[in-house]
């Protein structure tokens, strides 16, 4: 069992035909890093179970039903009378995303420590704002330090919501990863510097892989054992960039989990032509994933083959 634990939320996007700059109807849609991860995960097959905590208003109903729409297991998920998070998302010409946050006294903020975890969950993953913003901060740190399985973290950096101290804090958490996953911005920010210079220490103090994403120009995998594996960005025509690195994110999770790979020594065990396998999949996830509005992740059929 993998389980995803941080925020869902509800993004307003501009509706189509909404030139960039222009005030317009905004549609509101499900979002959140974690919340489009166990998306992900669930329509590709792999059984997934999601930890946070929901608002009883109206978003938050419809996203516990989209969650179990999806395949996914709701019985981790707190729920609590707090407003939903939303989040603005302005649209740019190449189809890019840029986020503004209403985040104050939000339901996902307030999640609880859920105890130990149940003995069927052998990959843990987590990012995004639950990481940043406390409380809730705290409690998902604590169970990325106590989970002795694999640990998959997507720092997924929001600018507007992190400050300079959340570096020392990531640095603090990679010998608790066993692979971590971001894109080249997030990389470039946490290094404050070269993205990939940075990768090479960061491998150094814990993670078995490190997978970067670099929009246009593909995915790029480093290992603790030295391999670099590069796979292009599938053609496609881009409606928007929304939840394009979470169903990366996902994608990968369901290869771990379809090939077995539940610890960080059985991760270093994977050689040059399984990562390639693995990124292929995970980029042409995220190519169904642009060529449609909103983070809409794929199903395993729409895919046709499996990793």
């Amino acid at each position: 069992m993998i389980l995803v634990g941080g925020e869902a939320l509800v993004d307003l996007v501009p509706a189509p035909g909404t030139r960039p700059g222009e005030l317009g109807a905004l549609r509101p849609l499900p979002g959140g890093g974690p919340y489009n991860v166990a998306i992900t995960v669930g329509r590709l097959g792999s059984p997934v179970r999601f930890l946070s905590r929901l608002s009883t208003d109206a978003f938050g109903d419809a996203l516990i039903e989209r969650l179990r729409l999806s395949g996914v297991d709701t019985g981790m998920v707190q729920r609590g009378p707090e407003p939903t998070t939303l989040a603005i998302a302005g649209i740019g010409p190449d189809g890019s995303a840029r986020y503004s946050f209403y985040v104050q006294g939000t339901a996902d903020r307030e999640v609880r420590h859920p105890g130990p975890l149940p003995e069927d969950v052998a990959i843990v993953s987590l990012g995004t704002l639950s990481l940043a913003l406390e409380p809730g901060a705290s409690c998902y740190e604590r169970l990325l330090r106590e989970h002795t399985g694999l640990t998959v973290l997507d720092p997924n950096i929001r600018p507007a919501l992190v400050t300079p101290a959340y570096r020392e804090r990531f640095a603090s958490w990679l010998p608790d990863i066993g692979l971590l996953k971001l894109s080249i911005e997030d990389a470039a920010w946490l290094a404050d510097g070269d993205p990939h210079q940075a990768v090479k220490g960061w491998l150094e103090q814990g993670p078995a892989a490190v997978v970067m994403t670099r929009g246009a120009d593909g995915i790029v995998v480093r290992t603790a054992a030295g391999d670099e594996v590069t796979v292009p960005t599938p053609p496609t025509t881009v409606v928007d960039t929304i939840g394009a690195g979470d169903t990366v994110h996902g994608a990968l999770l369901h290869w771990l989990h379809s090939a077995g790979i539940s610890t960080p020594d059985a991760l270093r065990e994977v050689d040059g032509e399984e990562w390639r396998k693995a990124l292929d999949f995970a980029a042409r996830a995220a190519a169904v994933t642009v060529s449609r509005a909103g983070a809409e992740p794929p199903y395993a059929a729409e895919l046709a083959v499996h990793p």
